[in-house]
């Protein structure tokens, strides 16, 4: 039982890492009309009339969306190695607990990249741009954070006995 739920939580986890590398690397995280012609842009460049353009303005909420995604993208990294790692070496509860810190971690940051990322939109590009959405790799930026923390919550609620549930239902 217990190589099962570290293996759903080490699942989450790969998944996790996959969607926000996905998320960080394409240019989907917004599309929205411009002189006529379809647009849109993700955290590195924006494309109108498919010709890609990188970002040359600096802006404090992109360098912020990048610099939280890509440390969530790290973090993520970090509790998978941390998960895979346990399961060659038998489970180590401090190696599946560091892990789960790290899953919880990298949600956590994600989190942050798309609340700002979110706020600024809406409030900034809703007013300029009418004709606008979010696009499919800012969607699959929530999933992962769902994911992350999904698999970071179960990594802290095992330990070397099995469940944490087990465990007290076992000692009361």
């Amino acid at each position: 039982m217990l190589y099962t739920l570290a293996g759903g939580g080490t699942l989450c986890g790969v998944a996790a890492l996959v969607l926000l590398i996905v998320s960080t690397a394409t240019d989907f995280w917004m599309q929205y009309r411009y002189s006529g012609s379809s647009a849109n842009q993700g955290l590195w460049r924006f494309c109108i009339n498919h010709k890609c353009h990188a970002h040359t303005i600096t802006v404090a909420f992109w360098d912020a969306t990048r610099a939280f995604m890509l440390l969530a993208v790290l973090s993520c990294f970090a509790g998978v190695v941390l998960g895979l790692s346990a399961f060659t070496n038998g489970t180590k509860n401090r190696r599946v607990r560091t892990g789960g810190i790290a899953l919880v971690l990298s949600g956590f940051l994600a989190l942050l990249a798309l609340a700002i990322y979110t706020g600024v939109t809406v409030t900034f590009f809703g007013k300029r741009f009418v004709d606008w959405r979010f696009s499919w790799s800012y969607i699959i930026g929530w999933v992962a954070i769902i994911l992350a923390f999904a698999a970071g919550i179960k990594k802290l609620c095992q330990n070397d006995q099995g469940p944490l549930v087990v465990v007290v239902m076992q000692n009361l």
